[in-house]
């Protein structure tokens, strides 16, 4: 399955496609039979904008050129982000294994953070984040990032984990 909620910003379109591959024409008759009843049940008809959007997009070598570079600017905007998470942990010292920080993809990075820490983290700082620690890296900014590290130092140290400060390299 993929979705292009995100790659295009299409939140709410249903936008995205599910590929099955099969070895005979009688499978792929059942599974097209049941993903027929499956999706008749989801929707009777399906918004249609956003795969539009997408269509106009992908069948426009100028408009996809420019699709591509604007994600590439942002995956490499978030990777920074992340590196520089990562270098700001490591020059404080901070206790713990941030490898990481750095190894995880995508737009959300789990910190490692117990419920305790992210607690301190969104009533003392206002940093917030789901209570396992999930953090969204698009919203870490080079105007935020130091903040942030100083909430999870600060939060480490004053809320041990489990007996531990930190994290420890295991999710």
């Amino acid at each position: 399955a993929q979705s292009f909620s995100k790659n295009f910003g299409l939140y709410n379109e249903r936008v995205g496609n599910l590929c099955i591959v099969a070895k005979s024409s009688d499978v792929i008759a059942c599974i097209r039979s049941q993903m027929e009843i499956i999706c008749r049940t989801m929707w009777s008809n399906p918004s249609n904008h956003g795969a539009r959007i997408v269509a106009k997009v992908l069948e426009n070598k100028a408009l996809t050129e420019d699709w591509k570079g604007q994600v590439n600017k942002m995956a490499s905007r978030i990777k920074e982000m992340r590196q520089k998470m990562f270098n700001t942990l490591r020059e404080k010292k901070t206790p713990g294994c941030w490898d990481h920080i750095t190894r995880q993809i995508g737009m959300f990075s789990f910190t490692g953070l117990s419920a305790e820490q992210v607690k301190m983290m969104v009533e003392k700082y206002h940093v917030y984040m789901l209570s396992n620690g999930r953090i969204s890296m698009a919203g870490v900014t080079s105007k935020n990032v130091e903040y942030i590290v100083d909430a999870m130092h600060e939060s480490i140290h004053s809320c041990p984990a489990d007996g531990r400060v930190g994290y420890t390299g295991k999710l």
